[in-house]
């Protein structure tokens, strides 16, 4: 058997071969791409035949470099760098660092080490594309957020009158009248016809008279306002931000489209559908980050733990604490967050379980937290199983142990 580390960067990969001793078998810089995977099977061939007998660890578990070592057959472990960092400094106490020393390093961390860390998920193609796709649906939600924000900003400097006529500033109809007025002179002469119409055409169907009215309203109360100079300057900044804004709202509702596509088709789509507060777009989200690999996840308890949504243990003598786990997939959490909220409404058990949280003087977020938690260990158990969500089976227990 031998061992490799594998220390990658955009363009090429510093490999690092030894024995079972720990005894320096080779030591290559390789180019990105198909000719440095080749170059990397002819080393290894030099030494082993089987590819059961290669075990390498690199600090991404994603990429076609990724693909193609999974593909060939190896045992690869994906190392998380935060664990890397702590093996170096085990190592090297000097604070010294170097991409050809990190390879050595990787490859003496699976040599010794690997039983502590994870073999890369074997999850199908078809999970993989749900996570890409899922993850650019909540980038561009992320960045919509941030935009709309910073519209946000700019309108309290100039244009407060807006804020008062718009709740959420990346709705429909906050953008067609700021993209037709972005100034509060040019709100001003805004008459009700011209407000309708932009709301007709930003997609409003109802009730538009009613809600033109309530706007010019708005637009035209009395505030507190910038010299022409600055308004100007601040309509430039905020047509922009709503032409953003708009893409963003466009290319959101294209990718959901896919993204649905995508997850329905899913042969565990309708189990992560049949728990509560689960939809098509975060059930993808959900999907996505845990994988489909039936034997990735050991038991409930490390899905729970990959979540994030598990309890810490920190004890000390006689200190003993349990925390938040804010080493964690932020992606993964953030989805969970969201079902454990949309659970309140959509499960009876869910809305018992969070109001006894809350009654042991939880708050709200460590309430949803523990229900988050909960609701994985459901989801493990009904992915294992092969089995869909039962409302009565999956919180009997809390029942028995309330009554």
């Amino acid at each position: 058997m031998i061992f490799v580390g594998d220390d990658w960067a955009e363009e090429h990969h510093d490999v690092y071969v030894m024995d079972e001793s720990g005894k320096r078998l080779a030591a290559r810089r390789l180019p990105e791409g198909l000719a440095g995977i080749r170059r990397l099977h002819a080393l290894i061939g030099e030494y082993v035949e089987d590819p059961d007998q290669v075990v390498i660890g690199i600090e991404t578990d994603r990429g076609l470099w990724v693909g193609a070592l999974t593909a060939a057959g190896y045992q690869l472990f994906a190392i998380n760098p935060l664990a890397v960092a702590r093996y170096r400094d085990r190592h090297h106490i000097s604070g010294a660092k170097s991409d050809a020393g990190d390879a050595k390093l990787l490859a003496d961390l699976v040599r010794t080490d690997r039983h502590n860390h994870r073999l890369i998920a074997g999850d199908s193609a078809d999970a993989e594309a749900i996570k890409v796709l899922a993850r650019a649906h909540q980038s561009l939600i992320w960045a919509r957020t941030q935009h709309t924000l910073r519209l946000r900003s700019a309108l309290r400097e100039y244009y407060p009158a807006a804020l008062e006529a718009f709740e959420d500033l990346d709705d429909r109809d906050a953008l067609a009248v700021l993209g037709r007025a972005p100034t509060p002179e040019l709100a001003a002469t805004l008459g009700l016809p011209a407000i309708r119409s932009a709301l007709k055409r930003g997609g409003r169907q109802r009730y538009l008279d009613a809600r033109a009215r309530e706007i010019r309203a708005a637009l035209r109360s009395e505030q507190l306002g910038a010299p022409a100079a600055v308004n100007a300057a601040f309509a430039a900044t905020t047509r922009a931000a709503v032409a953003i804004i708009v893409e963003l709202n466009r290319q959101i509702t294209e990718l959901e489209v896919t993204l649905a596509e995508h997850f329905e088709t899913h042969p565990d789509a309708d189990i992560y559908l049949s728990l509560p507060g689960l939809g098509v777009i975060l059930g993808a989200r959900v999907l996505g980050e845990f994988g489909d690999d039936p034997n990735r996840y050991t038991d409930a308890k490390s899905r729970k733990n990959y979540a994030g949504t598990s309890p810490l243990t920190v004890a000390s003598g006689r200190k003993r604490a349990a925390l938040a786990r804010y080493v964690r997939n932020n992606r993964l959490y953030d989805a969970i967050d969201h079902w454990a909220f949309c659970a309140l409404t959509a499960s009876p058990g869910a809305r018992a379980f969070y109001d006894q949280r809350r009654d042991a003087n939880d708050s709200h977020h460590q309430a949803l937290r523990a229900l988050g938690n909960r609701l994985v260990g459901i989801l493990h158990g009904c992915l294992r199983h092969h089995t869909h969500y039962d409302e009565h089976k999956a919180w009997a227990h809390r029942s028995a142990i309330a009554a």
